[in-house]
């Protein structure tokens, strides 16, 4: 079986304006990348179940969602977060394709799936978007895993170089989840210390200083895998953010492309005897489009390695 991924061009019509970091050019680039590959199968997301919305986030904050994109032009849900006329279903979209990917998986059409998806979603918390994120895209998947598939250990490692705090938000309460993060701390958007456990004990966070170099972060990375082994999780979800690249804009770890399928590589060496290799990322941060499109590459090499 191959390794799929979940596209649509929605993604490119999600507008946020000139210099804005999260730009339709993110997904062009790794989609370029991707398709010069021949070893890949490509689909489109399906749709979310409102159900699945409305355990992931509160009912009110979705139905204010869907009434909060424009006629035209821009708007601002928070400081950071840009939409405009086609991001709704952009934001919908990005959701939905990890249902299509957990679907599939399912039905063995495909081992494990990347969904190339924007905008992101890891800061999305129940009732608040921020961070360029609406919808909290990993809390969607683990809802309709444990729902629709009877999951009972989900665990998703965030390797964003922000903390996940929607993810944290949406999963902190739900005991059949796991929620890994490595950070950088002090940083946006503030939490994610070892104090935060989750309510069940099942959230680890490791936050590490500015300038972290690859040596540091792989030793840090051990307690990652060191709580997975322990954890046994059936399914694996991962929060794919690139931003810990030395190259990137908006943060100050050192990580090279390389890293990023070591990481995968990692946590897949670690996990697979559990999950049977059941796997779904999702994109979430990443700025330098060169950086972006060979570290989310190298991910991919790791997935399909893992076939």
């Amino acid at each position: 079986m191959k390794t799929v991924i979940i596209n649509s061009e929605s993604y490119e019509k999600h507008i946020t304006g000139d210099g804005h970091p999260e730009q339709p050019k993110r997904v062009v680039a790794i989609k370029e990348k991707l398709k010069k590959r021949n070893d890949l199968i490509w689909q489109k997301p399906d749709l979310v179940p409102y159900d699945i919305l409305s355990m992931t986030h509160s009912k009110e904050y979705i139905d204010n969602l869907n009434n909060s994109f424009p006629q035209k032009g821009l708007k601002f849900l928070d400081g950071d977060t840009v939409v405009s006329p086609d991001s709704k279903k952009a934001v919908f979209e990005a959701a939905g394709s990890t249902i299509r990917a957990i679907d599939g998986i399912e039905k063995k059409e495909f081992k494990n799936a990347f969904c190339l998806t924007r905008p992101p979603g890891h800061h999305a918390e129940k009732s608040k978007a921020m961070g360029f994120c609406c919808i909290s895209n990993a809390g969607i998947a683990m809802n309709y895993l444990i729902s629709k598939y009877n999951y009972k250990r989900i665990a998703c490692v965030d390797f964003d170089v922000h903390w996940g705090n929607g993810n944290y938000d949406v999963m902190r309460s739900n005991k059949n989840s796991l929620y890994i993060s490595t950070h950088q701390y002090p940083f946006y958007p503030g939490g994610g210390t070892d104090k935060d456990k989750g309510d069940f004990n099942n959230s680890l966070n490791i936050p590490l200083p500015a300038g972290t170099s690859s040596e540091e972060y792989f030793n840090a990375f051990d307690r990652v895998l060191n709580r997975l082994v322990e954890y046994k999780p059936d399914f694996l979800l991962f929060s794919a953010g690139f931003d810990a690249h030395k190259d990137d804009p908006l943060a100050q770890f050192q990580l090279c492309s390389k890293d990023f399928y070591e990481i995968t590589k990692r946590t897949l060496s670690a996990t697979n005897k559990f999950t049977d290799g059941k796997v779904v990322s999702i994109l979430e941060g990443g700025y330098d489009l060169n950086a972006l499109a060979e570290s989310a590459n190298e991910h991919v090499n790791a997935l399909i390695e893992f076939n």
